[in-house]
C-alpha cells in the first residue's frame, strides 16, 4: 500500500446484479454456505443433544477445514499464481502452530486460563444481567448470532481503523503483505493483532456470560468461514447469504493491492457492517494481491513490521 493515509471513499462500487448465472457459478456459490452453516448447525445439535465424545467431535471440527481445503485447492485451483511452494507451506504451518498452540488456548476457554480473572472482571462489571446458556439448537444458534453481531461490530471498526491509521496499520500489515491467498493464511496474524483485533469475540462472550456450548458454535462458524475466505478456490458469493455473511469472493477483494478494494469488505465473518457503513465492494475480481511492493517478506520483517519507522514501513 503505497499511500497508507489515503482517504477511504464514502461509498464503493455499487453491487451489480447479473441477469442469470451459469451452472458452474451456482456450483461454486453453494459450498461455502453449505459447509459453514451446515457445520455450525451440526455443532449446535451436538451440544443440544449432549452427544458422546463431543469434545473429540469439536476438535475434529476445528482441525478438519485446513487439510480438507488444501486438497481442494490442488484439485480446484482458482489461481495458479497463488499455488504455494513447499517453503511457503512450511512457513504457513509455523503461523498456524503459533495461532493454535500459543494464542488460541488463551481464548478457547475464557474462564479457565491465565487471563480468566480479566474476563471474569469484565463479566462482573457488565450492566447486562444476562447469561447466554441456551439448551436448544435454536437457542444456541440465536445466541451465537447475537454474539457475532456484537463482536463483528467491534471487529469492523478496529479493522477499519487499522487501514485508516498508519500507527495501527503497522500491526495489521503482516496479514496484508501476503501475495498469495491460501487456506492456511488466515492465521498469518501479528501477535499484537491477536491481542487487539481478535479481542472482540471474547469480550462479547464475557459480557454476555456465554456458555461453552455457545462458544463451540461461534468457534465452528469462525474457523470454517476464516479458512474458506482465504482459500485458493473459485468460490462465488451466494445471493442472500452474502448480504449478511462474509464470503471468499468478498474477502479476496479485501486482500487486493488496489487501495480502493483493500479498504473495503472489512468483515471476515459478517459482511453486514460493511453494507451498513458504506465500505462494501461487490467487485468479482481482486487483481494483484498484497501490499507495498507486493513481494513476500521475511519472517523477521513480518514480525518486526509493528516496530518499524513510518518511512521503513512504507518502503517495503
Amino acid at each position: 500500500m503505497s499511500d497508507l493515509l489515503h482517504d477511504i471513499p464514502n461509498q464503493l462500487v455499487p453491487e451489480t446484479k447479473k441477469a442469470s448465472w451459469t451452472a458452474r457459478e451456482w456450483v461454486w456459490a453453494l459450498p461455502q454456505p453449505v459447509l459453514v452453516l451446515g457445520t455450525t448447525i451440526l455443532v449446535a445439535a451436538m451440544v443440544a443433544s449432549d452427544w458422546a465424545n463431543r469434545e473429540l467431535f469439536a476438535a475434529i471440527m476445528l482441525v478438519l477445514p485446513i487439510p480438507l481445503m488444501i486438497v481442494a485447492e490442488w484439485i480446484w485451483t482458482k489461481r495458479t499464481d497463488w499455488l504455494l511452494e513447499p517453503k511457503e507451506m512450511i512457513e504457513d504451518v509455523g503461523w498456524i502452530a503459533a495461532g493454535y498452540f500459543i494464542w488460541v488456548p488463551l481464548y478457547s476457554d475464557y474462564y479457565q486460563t491465565p487471563i480468566s480473572d480479566g474476563f471474569k472482571a469484565v463479566r462482573d462489571l457488565s450492566p447486562l444481567s444476562v447469561a447466554l446458556e441456551p439448551a436448544s439448537v435454536i437457542g444456541l444458534l440465536g445466541s451465537a448470532m447475537m454474539i457475532m453481531l456484537i463482536s463483528t461490530f467491534v471487529y469492523y471498526w478496529l479493522h477499519r481503523i487499522q487501514h485508516e491509521s498508519l500507527l495501527w496499520w503497522r500491526m495489521h500489515a503482516t496479514h496484508h503483505h501476503i501475495t498469495k491467498m491460501g487456506c492456511m493464511r488466515s492465521d498469518r496474524t501479528h501477535p499484537l493483532e491477536w491481542a487487539t483485533l481478535l479481542l472482540a469475540t471474547p469480550v462479547a462472550l464475557a459480557l454476555l456470560g456465554a456458555s461453552d456450548g455457545v462458544m463451540a458454535v461461534v468457534g465452528s462458524f469462525s474457523i470454517w468461514t476464516g479458512t474458506l475466505n482465504h482459500a485458493n478456490l473459485p468460490l462465488k458469493s451466494m445471493p442472500v447469504y452474502d448480504w449478511v455473511f462474509a464470503t471468499a469472493q468478498q474477502h479476496h477483494v479485501h486482500h487486493a493491492y488496489d487501495r480502493r478494494q483493500a479498504d473495503s469488505n472489512y468483515g471476515c465473518m459478517l459482511i453486514l457492517w460493511d453494507r451498513v457503513f458504506g465500505t462494501y465492494c461487490a467487485d468479482e475480481s481482486e487483481g494483484k494481491t498484497g501490499a507495498g511492493k507486493c513481494v513476500p517478506l521475511s519472517i523477521k520483517d513480518q514480525l518486526a513490521l509493528a516496530f518499524y519507522s513510518d518511512d521503513r514501513l512504507k518502503s517495503l
